[in-house]
């Protein structure tokens, strides 16, 4: 939804447009975020194929949209896969400023002569680098524990609350106007994010190996 609401002055798009864009974005994280644990732990169980926690987050992170829905699909698995997860997400989130920048200068050239050929505004994803600086002054261990703490079981909350969030502001009434072709283009979208995500797996354990 951030990348949504990123590229949403970028591209002038219109309210119901975004409003099914961030539905087709959380329909489809949330049944990543539910399907991938379980289809660990029954990879896990049956040793189908053999792959770490480690490559877990970076799979999870890679091809799941919301940063709250990496947490828990992380969660799910264990610490370790949670950290490798966020982390893998925030890298994509870091990377959505640079995207927006040559998507409007492509839109930039293909409007030229127009109308909306004014620079469109690029909304930077600040949280991102907020997750960096904390993850940053956090390694540095100069909080208490009990700080520390306090302040993960405030981070479970506020978790909890922007899941909540996502829910209220998912719309079925929307994606049933907007029709098929939306949620057909989203769904073609995400298979090219689990294959891009698997290579960008592959490619991950290719070089630390």
């Amino acid at each position: 939804a951030a990348a949504v609401m990123a590229a949403e002055p970028v591209l002038r798009a219109r309210a119901e447009q975004v409003t099914v864009a961030v539905s087709t974005v959380v329909v489809f994280g949330t049944l990543a975020m539910l399907a991938w644990p379980l289809l660990y732990q029954l990879n896990l169980s049956h040793a189908l194929v053999p792959i770490s926690e480690h490559a877990y987050g970076v799979f999870a992170g890679s091809t799941i949209h919301e940063v709250a829905q990496v947490v828990v699909a992380g969660g799910a698995v264990s610490p370790a896969a949670a950290d490798t997860a966020v982390i893998t997400k925030m890298v994509r989130v870091m990377l959505l400023a640079p995207a927006l920048v040559v998507v409007s200068l492509l839109l930039a050239r293909t409007r030229a002569g127009t109308p909306d050929a004014l620079r469109a505004r690029i909304v930077v994803p600040w949280f991102a680098f907020g997750f960096v600086a904390v993850a940053a002054f956090n390694s540095l261990q100069w909080l208490p524990a009990g700080l520390v703490h306090a302040l993960v079981q405030l981070d479970t909350l506020l978790l909890a609350m922007a899941m909540a969030a996502l829910g209220l502001t998912t719309h079925v009434s929307a994606l049933r106007q907007a029709g098929v072709k939306p949620l057909l283009l989203a769904l073609l979208l995400f298979g090219w994010l689990l294959v891009g995500g698997l290579g960008v797996n592959l490619g991950v354990q290719g070089w630390l190996a």
